[in-house]
């Protein structure tokens, strides 16, 4: 947990939802949802690329909200193959748009949480209300059927990742034009390479 994580709870379709929510210095520009790894392999919105995802939208003045999936930690359900953590999403994003009216919403994930964030953006822009823009880490590509995504999505992969393979990630962002942000020599967790997600994330949102 960051040092300033305040813990919730939300009541999804599933049940309680664990949260954490972490709050920028002076008033916030616009709120930021993070979604964590594959909950059947250990993934918890405690991961360290999640934290560094939360760490960096907060830099960038959003408040960042995120929760444990369905069956992780204190959040209740089992693992729904991505369709019911969509669900979850959604009452995240109406929790916090009632919450910071009139803010924009971005969204981030990484790995699995990739595969989440991408469905419910295409959710939002199907009900004409999307996110202001996606962060993707180590996208689900070739593991999920990733939907496309808006061609503004900031994607970042692992050189060496052997989870998800760089091959994978470019069959699946060729057909839409989309650029891929690769870092040398990153495995999948980008062990020792953390700080490259922040920087380059920080970079491109202010441009």
């Amino acid at each position: 947990m960051n040092k300033n994580s305040k813990k919730f709870y939300l009541t999804g379709p599933a049940g309680k939802m664990e949260c954490l929510l972490d709050l920028p210095e002076g008033a916030p520009r616009g709120v930021a949802l993070v979604a964590h790894p594959h909950p059947l392999y250990g993934g918890t919105m405690e991961n360290k690329v999640v934290q560094t995802l939360v760490r960096t939208f907060v830099a960038l003045g959003y408040v960042t909200a995120r929760f444990n999936f369905r069956g992780v930690g204190e959040s209740e359900g089992v693992h729904d193959v991505g369709r019911g953590e969509v669900d979850d999403m959604g009452v995240m994003f109406d929790y916090m748009q009632e919450q910071y009216p009139g803010l924009p919403v971005a969204l981030a994930g990484f790995s699995f949480g990739t595969f989440v964030q991408a469905q419910f953006q295409q959710r939002l822009i199907f009900q004409n209300r999307p996110a202001e823009r996606l962060v993707l880490v180590g996208a689900a590509a070739g593991k999920w059927p990733m939907p496309e995504v808006p061609a503004d999505t900031i994607l970042i992969h692992g050189e060496q990742d052997d989870t998800i393979t760089l091959t994978q990630v470019f069959d699946w962002a060729r057909p839409q034009d989309l650029p891929v942000i690769v870092i040398p020599g990153a495995d999948h967790f980008f062990h020792r390479k953390l700080g490259h997600i922040k920087n380059l994330v920080v970079q491109m949102w202010r441009r």
